[in-house]
């Protein structure tokens, strides 16, 4: 867009950064940078059973949490890249060599029925698509299979407990009717925006597993979890990544 136009647009329609509500732009600079931090392994306290080893790029925190939260409830879909590189880097860091071990298979959480009626879009799935494309620009074979499924209903995560969360999703997700033909042509990468308890995570997996698919290969050396498939989100909590310094 030419210069004037732009600041004719910015009256018209004004943005603001989606991170730390500087104006004028949709995220900053600032913002940029730390969504560019080198992803690590995180563990949620208490750690649910059966969840996968997690990367994460970021502490739920500050720009970041705005950010998730611009993008998930009030619309800000631009910042879909941004979080989606993010999301990518997290991915990079828990599959080791991903050439190698066949194409990543990219699968979302997905999101209480109710909750993307309300908000209109599926969160995790749009960055999910967004981390997607960008492994492959960085020459990775990547896509995402949206072949998980509520099969009943479940109440709203906020204010729920560790606990509270891991009865509140217990066998709620199924895998589609052929998304076990899917899921074994290649690696699967379970993928959401952000990681609190574990428990949305660690019910993914176990879906996974009930439909069948068990990858041969192994994690990078050292990841430890369960042999097969990993999990990446953009954001942990603060305490998943205090677990993990050394």
């Amino acid at each position: 867009m030419r210069g004037w136009r732009r600041e004719i647009a910015g009256l018209v329609l004004p943005v603001a950064c989606g991170g730390c509500g500087r104006p004028r732009t949709e995220l900053c600079e600032e913002c940029v940078a730390v969504l560019a931090t080198a992803p690590r392994r995180v563990r949620p306290a208490p750690e649910p059973a059966g969840l996968p080893v997690v990367h994460a790029t970021a502490p739920y925190e500050n720009a970041v949490r705005a950010m998730l939260l611009a993008h998930k409830e009030r619309g800000a879909l631009g910042l879909a890249g941004a979080l989606g590189g993010a999301l990518a880097a997290a991915v990079r860091a828990g599959t080791g060599q991903p050439d190698r071990a066949g194409p990543l298979l990219l699968v979302p959480v997905p999101s209480a029925r109710r909750a993307t009626a309300a908000r209109g879009h599926d969160p995790a799935r749009r960055i999910a698509v967004a981390a997607s494309a960008e492994l492959r620009r960085g020459g990775a074979e990547a896509r995402v299979l949206t072949v998980l499924r509520q099969r009943r209903a479940v109440a709203d995560q906020a204010g729920l407990g560790a606990r509270e969360r891991q009865e509140n999703l217990a066998g709620a997700l199924i895998v589609v009717k052929g998304g076990r033909r899917l899921l074994d042509g290649g690696r699967v990468v379970l993928v959401d925006d952000l990681l609190t308890t574990g428990s949305s995570l660690a019910e993914a997996a176990r879906a996974v597993r009930a439909a069948g698919y068990s990858w041969g290969g192994a994690g990078p050396a050292g990841s430890g979890g369960t042999a097969g498939f990993g999990a990446a989100v953009v954001a942990a909590s603060p305490s998943a990544f205090e677990l993990n310094r050394n």
